[in-house]
């Protein structure tokens, strides 16, 4: 899926210049790639961002630079953490017959049964790197965690994607797992957890810990 996004060539990079740019409602950019030479270009920020929720994060753009089209996909974006508004995109010219490798972030999906029983589930990965035709690459991938009991792990072999799209990634590396939770008070991630309150002790050879 695609869609035209209009860009201007900007020739000026002048801090205040850039300043007055992003306040007419404009973002700086550059588009590349594809033996083409770099190119300093702006953008609507509004139409970007539309652009973006329509297609998704790795769709393909038809980027309409003053008459001249290509091929896009946007490859990365800063974004300012008060405004929550892009201030700069780089975009990537594509070759939709070449294969080439992007990110695309994992969605756990589902509530684990081991979550049910009182563990605590734990996302150790949320992105992968994917080789793909442009057009083949996801804007995300659904792991279903919904068998998953206290002990289980999920590894990147155990995900399944079509014939297309190659994960570049060991198959042992662990995507989430579910811990007990007494196991889950001793080790500090970082990560954000999901925790449970048991619904049916009886039966369960797991049983969450009393609460201090």
């Amino acid at each position: 899926m695609s869609n035209i996004l209009a860009a201007k060539e900007r020739t000026d990079s002048k801090h205040s210049n850039l300043r007055n740019l992003r306040e007419s409602g404009e973002i700086p950019a550059i588009v590349y790639g594809n033996k083409n030479d770099s190119t300093a270009i702006s953008v609507n920020n509004i139409e970007l961002q539309k652009t973006i929720k329509e297609i998704g994060r790795n769709g393909i753009i038809s980027l309409d630079l003053e008459g001249k089209s290509y091929k896009v996909m946007l490859s990365d974006y800063q974004k300012d953490p008060l405004k929550n508004s892009i201030y700069h995109a780089d975009f990537l010219i594509v070759d939709m017959s070449a294969q080439l490798q992007a990110q695309v972030r994992i969605n756990l999906v589902g509530v684990c049964k081991g979550v049910k029983d009182g563990g605590v589930l734990q996302q150790s990965l949320h992105e992968v790197t994917v080789t793909a035709k442009p057009n083949d690459i996801p804007d995300s991938i659904d792991v279903d965690v919904t068998e998953l009991q206290v002990g289980d792990t999920i590894y990147i072999s155990d995900i399944q994607t079509n014939k297309q799209v190659t994960i570049g990634h060991d198959g042992e590396e662990v995507v989430a797992s579910v811990l007990a939770p007494r196991q889950e008070e001793e080790i500090s991630t970082g990560e954000q957890q999901d925790g449970g309150i048991p619904e049916n002790e009886e039966g369960r050879e797991t049983k969450a810990s009393p609460e201090s």
